[in-house]
């Protein structure tokens, strides 16, 4: 497995200091958060998901815990819209340049913007998709909100 990916490239270029975890990716796995953080044996509070949504039809990308269930009322609210909806799977593959299972928030094909779950914070570091499947970036919550310029918000129900 490569550990470059374009997510590591976009850290290193802005000085983040970030930590590569890589584990046996299930693609079976029923939710592949929790699998992610069981099998690298952390919190599953600590292990955030990448999910590409659309709010008034415009495409966002929102970062939560992996043990938390997106509000779309309050996804919809902190874009400032009216409703919101999960992307299908292949279009979020096509706008983000990855793969389902291994999308990254970071440095993905076409910018969109991102809203953190405010819950992530309160973590000393937490652990983002490295832009593949099987491959996890730990870092500090406040870097990652800062190299995604992402808005800081309550979002799960």
């Amino acid at each position: 497995m490569s550990k470059t990916t374009r997510a590591t490239l976009a850290l290193t270029r802005l000085s983040v200091d970030f930590v590569l975890h890589a584990y046996d990716y299930d693609p079976d796995a029923e939710r592949i958060g929790l699998q992610a953080a069981e099998a690298l044996g952390i919190e599953p509070c600590r292990m955030l998901k990448t999910l590409m949504a659309e709010v008034d039809g415009k495409p966002v990308c929102v970062v939560v815990p992996s043990d938390r269930e997106i509000s779309m009322k309050k996804l919809a609210a902190a874009f400032r819209g009216k409703t919101a909806s999960m992307m299908r799977p292949t279009d979020a593959e096509r706008l983000t340049g990855y793969h389902v299972g291994g999308i990254s928030p970071f440095a993905q094909k076409k910018w969109v913007p991102v809203a953190v779950d405010r819950a992530a914070l309160t973590q000393r570091s937490v652990y983002l998709n490295g832009g593949q499947r099987g491959l996890q970036i730990e870092l500090d919550p406040n870097d990652a909100v800062t190299a995604l310029d992402a808005i800081v918000q309550a979002l799960t129900a």
